[in-house]
């Protein structure tokens, strides 16, 4: 019709953000395997309103051997993020080596049935003991 205008297409984007913390009481040190705290933080950067379903996290020791863990939801929550919205969880996982990284994937929905994923870039895991 004239005089209309189009909306514009909907961009679905979550960004995603870490803090890590060493956890010396699940530790068994000084032999491993080592315990972390990761902190993650989505943040719904797009337009439409989607919701988080499943994860995919790809854990890496230090001798580069990697373990991969996949799974619906995020500490037992599926969040469904308006744009500008956020949610934060804290989870845990060990590792055999002193240090490693961690990065992963989670499995988006938009509220139209529209998936896409939401990249975790990799991150750090050290023991402070372990880099001089």
């Amino acid at each position: 019709m004239p005089g209309m205008t189009k909306a514009p297409p909907e961009h679905a984007e979550f960004t995603c953000s870490v803090r890590v913390q060493h956890l010396p009481e699940q530790s068994q040190e000084p032999d491993g395997p080592w315990a972390f705290a990761y902190t993650v933080t989505i943040r719904n950067t797009g337009t439409v309103t989607a919701q988080l379903v499943a994860r995919h996290w790809v854990i890496t020791n230090a001798h580069g051997r990697t373990e991969e863990v996949r799974g619906l939801a995020v500490v037992g929550h599926q969040p469904l993020l308006k744009p500008g919205e956020q949610f934060e969880y804290t989870s845990w996982t060990r590792i055999d080596t002193p240090h490693g990284t961690m990065h992963g994937t989670f499995f988006c929905m938009t509220e139209h049935a529209r998936a896409f994923d939401a990249r975790v870039p990799e991150f750090t895991l050290v023991h402070p003991g372990a880099l001089h």
